[in-house]
């Protein structure tokens, strides 16, 4: 399905925030959708400067999550990417997993959290609006992931996960996930 800013704004909007900063990064969302009639990267590594990501969150029956180790970021992070030109970001959270994972799987039809950040890493840093999505799937599901993107991939329980190695606000979404 093709999506515009009109999609992503209805998307956002059915986000229940799970706490001040997310209100805050939802708000600040909405108002940059309001204000552009764009929202993809058209130009690596950050053309525009604010673009549209979708994170894809794999989870196994027991709450541990698998996070891939991000050769550009330098951080554990969940799968995913940016939403291309008029896609959809769920539609993007499919193609991203089946890409950097090597899963035919459907993530949660809508996403659970939302963030915006400044990215960091060996390329020239920008802003993600970030949609993380929820995979509900067996750990023990092969994976061929992209060795091209990640150092390798992990299954970590809550307990493991090292938050100084991971996206800032994993954290803040691990706690929204376990409600």
């Amino acid at each position: 399905m093709l999506a515009g800013v009109g999609i992503v704004q209805k998307i956002v909007t059915g986000i229940e925030p799970g706490d001040t900063l997310e209100a805050e990064h939802r708000s600040q969302t909405l108002e940059w959708l309001a204000s552009t009639d764009d929202v993809f990267r058209r130009v690596k590594p950050a053309e525009p400067d604010q673009h549209l990501v979708s994170y894809v969150v794999p989870v196994d029956a027991d709450g541990n999550v698998l996070l891939v180790d991000h050769i550009n970021a330098g951080l554990w992070l969940p799968p995913g990417g940016h939403v291309e030109p008029g896609e959809d970001p769920h539609d993007t959270a499919v193609r991203e997993v089946a890409e950097e994972l090597g899963l035919t799987a459907t993530p949660d039809e809508a996403p659970l959290f939302l963030t915006v950040t400044r990215t960091v890493g060996i390329d020239s840093g920008h802003t993600d609006v970030s949609l993380w999505y929820v995979l509900h799937c067996d750990r023990n599901q092969p994976l061929t992931p992209d060795r091209g993107e990640f150092h390798r991939v992990r299954w970590w329980s809550p307990a493991e996960i090292e938050p100084a190695r991971c996206d800032p606000h994993f954290p803040r979404f691990l706690r929204k996930l376990r409600g």
